[in-house]
């Protein structure tokens, strides 16, 4: 298993606000308005750090992390979606793998699917609750 460094206050809030590192990990022309896959990163990125306030404000509700498990589950979703039609490139009318596109997308899926597991580790979790009871003793 992990070693108990993981299982800090400090190092579970650190990985909850850098949640949005896979959810925004996009080439730049991704951001493009005229793009159309500009807002997906947008709104999971804003639903993510919905959930993560609400964890570090240590909330005993349950839906900061289904919140955060959603999030990274239709980042991979959608990035599968996305690879097939951004894995090749047309140049000069010869179709190329776009190379940095899926290793950028492999990335971020791996770090997702970790997030995802990472949260919903029990320890995590009542590293996160423990100091919620505390506060309200």
């Amino acid at each position: 298993m992990l070693p108990r460094f993981f299982f800090q206050p400090g190092v579970i809030a650190t990985f909850l606000i850098l949640q949005v590192v896979p959810l925004v990990l996009y080439p730049a022309a991704s951001f493009n308005p005229a793009s159309q896959e500009w807002w997906l990163p947008v709104v999971l990125a804003v639903l993510a750090l919905i959930g993560a306030i609400q964890i570090l404000r240590r909330s005993l509700a349950p839906w900061p992390w289904y919140l955060i498990s959603f999030s990274q589950g239709f980042n991979i979703i959608s990035r599968l979606m996305l690879v097939l039609s951004r894995g090749t490139v047309n140049v000069n009318g010869v179709q190329v793998f776009n190379a940095p596109y899926v290793l950028m997308t492999i990335i971020a899926m791996l770090l997702s699917a970790f997030l995802i597991w990472y949260t919903d580790l029990p320890e995590v979790r009542m590293v996160m609750l423990g100091g919620a009871k505390q506060k309200e003793a």
